[in-house]
């Protein structure tokens, strides 16, 4: 079903600016996506077991790569946007924030 518009004269000309705010559709602001910066840090893992936190982290960001670094043990000191490293103490838990890098 057709419906009738109505048009009502007016006095501006065309390209000229109205009072009324623009009507803006329904996806605006959606359409790149949310707004919110990704995942940095993961502080809620501390505690847990590599498995447990491995299984967390990969649910915020499925394609990064994740390293277990046991106590004691040294890394090298480069920043990977594509990793997250999981510093674990000498029971086996996760000791420190995981973060990307």
């Amino acid at each position: 079903m057709a419906e009738k518009q109505q048009t009502e004269p007016s006095d501006k000309q065309p390209g000229e600016l109205t009072d009324s705010a623009p009507v803006l559709p329904r996806t605006y602001g959606t359409l790149l996506g949310p707004s919110t910066a990704p995942k940095m840090e993961w502080p809620q893992l501390v505690g847990l077991t590599p498995e447990e936190a491995e299984r967390k982290i990969k649910e915020d960001m499925p394609r990064v790569q994740i390293q277990v670094v046991q106590a004691n043990c040294f890394v090298t000191m480069d920043f990977n946007h594509g990793r997250v490293r999981l510093y674990l103490d000498p029971s086996g838990k996760v000791e420190r924030p995981p973060r990307i890098g």
